[in-house]
Parts: structure tokens; sequence; C-alpha cells
């Protein structure tokens, strides 16, 4: 159950605004990259709030990661791949077409290059009814297995207790799920992480305490769980929170993606997307690797 406390509570400055809907955060060689998902471009931001344009993804660009070799990856939602970004082309990296029952979402790539992968399960945007569906991983040479079955719409996702625990949003459950995560990748022994009440979440991202800061849709908050639920910071952001990511120059600036209009306005793509920050005490879990 959510364990009922009194969370420290902070204030959010808007720090980036005239997007349209944002997603898939990431912080890398001291710039946010992020997803405009319905102006179907790529972007980064500098710490100043500066931006550019890196590509646009006709097919609606979502989550994003960064090889290795420090090679750009972003989810193209509609055509359900996974893109390589070189220079301003887009070339085909994973092909999930005939493997992904619904657009593909938010994605994690590990430090071996590993990349997991989620999607709606079903045709979201065409008012099916609601489907369970799995987590993909592509391994560097490109192989694809299934990672995970029967998730109620992963969404975002975190590798936290020094690489042996990831830990999955589950949008329509409202909870926060676990798994083992072996040397090689494979995930098992699925459990409950936190149970979020009515809280549906969406991105997330971990601390180097291993708590988790989970940007929470329909409520408008972003909030940092520890493992059994107990929720210890909250922030309200907006309408709408999509994705949250630590970053900044030593790691603990949360930048917190939202929408501040109704969804009558998203749905008229007016530009009230917008980026909050917070400061926090511990670091993105990536500050820690050697």
């Amino acid at each position: 159950m959510l364990t009922i406390n009194t969370p420290r509570e902070h204030r959010p400055t808007l720090w980036a605004e005239g997007f349209i809907f944002l997603e898939g955060p990431r912080w890398h060689s001291d710039r946010l990259w992020v997803s405009d998902v319905f102006d179907k471009k790529l972007f980064t931001l500098e710490q100043g709030g500066s931006r550019t344009l890196m590509a646009e993804v006709p097919r609606r660009p979502s989550g994003i990661g960064f090889l290795r070799d420090g090679t750009v990856v972003v989810a193209s939602m509609q055509d359900r791949k996974i893109m390589r970004l070189v220079g301003a082309e887009l070339s085909v990296h994973a092909d999930f077409s005939e493997l992904a029952t619904g657009d593909l979402n938010d994605m994690l790539v590990d430090e071996e290059g590993r990349i997991y992968v989620g999607n709606f399960g079903y045709d979201f945007h065409g008012g099916a009814p609601k489907a369970s569906t799995n987590v993909h991983r592509v391994e560097p040479d490109g192989a694809i297995h299934v990672a995970a079955s029967g998730l109620e719409f992963p969404n975002g996702m975190a590798i936290i207790n020094n690489g042996r625990t990831l830990v999955v949003a589950e949008t329509w459950a409202c909870k926060l799920s676990a798994f083992d995560r072996a040397p090689d990748g494979s995930l098992s022994n699925p459990r409950l992480f936190a149970d979020l009440g009515n809280r549906e979440p969406d991105g997330i991202c971990a601390d180097t305490s291993d708590g988790i800061w989970v940007a929470c849709y329909n409520t408008g908050e972003v909030v940092r769980v520890l493992e059994g639920g107990e929720v210890t910071d909250r922030a309200l952001c907006g309408r709408h929170v999509s994705a949250c990511q630590l970053g900044g120059s030593d790691g603990t600036t949360l930048f917190c993606c939202a929408y501040v209009g109704t969804d009558e306005d998203l749905e008229a793509g007016k530009r009230l997307g917008a980026i909050f920050t917070i400061s926090v005490d511990a670091p993105d879990v990536d500050f820690a690797r050697p």
C-alpha cells in the first residue's frame, strides 16, 4: 500500500516554455535532450535554457538514449522503430513494427548499450480497449528479446541497486514494478516496487539513494518514492507532468516536463508545454558510475 506521510514540498521554477508536449528528457554532455512529441522534433537545451533543433522525427519522437559510443537513439512512436541520429540523419536501429502491439514509448539505455523499450500495447489514439504488453530488450548486436511481459502501459524505466534492479512505471496500474536484472540484461522476479494510489506514473528517473522520481501525469505532480511506497518529496508542476530527469552540472537539478493547459488545449496543439526545475539533494544515479 502507498505509505501515508508528510513529504517535503518543493517549489518548481520555470526553465523553458513554448513547446507542445515533451517526453523522454535525458541529460547528456552538459545538455538536456528532449522530444516534443506532437511538434515531431528532437531538441537539446543548454543550462541557460536556449534550445537547438537536432532532428525532425516525422512519426513522433518519444524515449531518448545514448549508445556506448555516444550515438543518439530515439523512439519513433508511430512507425514503431528506434532510430539512430548521426549528424542530422536518422536511420533505423531496431524495428518493432512486427513486434510491438502499440506505439513505441519511453526507453532506457544501460551501461552496456542495451536498450529497454516499452509500447502502448494497443491502439490508444484509436480508442481500442486497454491491453497488457511487453518491454523489449535490444542487444548491442541488434538482437531483440522480450524482457518482460504482462505490463499495463509500461512507461518510464530506471536502473537502481548498482545495476541489479530495473524499475518500470505501469501507468494504468498506478504502480512501479521492479525486476531483478542479470549481468546479461535479462529480467526476472517481477514484483511491486511502489503502489502509487491514484497517481498514474509516466516518466521516471533514479537518484544515488535508490529513490525514484515519478512524473504523475494525471495529478500534475512529481514525487520521489522509495521501495515500499513512501513518498519523501513532492512538487506540483502543472495540469499534467509527463517526464522528469536529474541532471545539471552536479546531477541535482530535476528537470520536469509539464503541460500547463487543458486537454482541449493539447488537442488543439497549443504550445503550453514547459520544463520546470527543482533543486534536490541526491544526484542522478548515472553520476555515481565510474
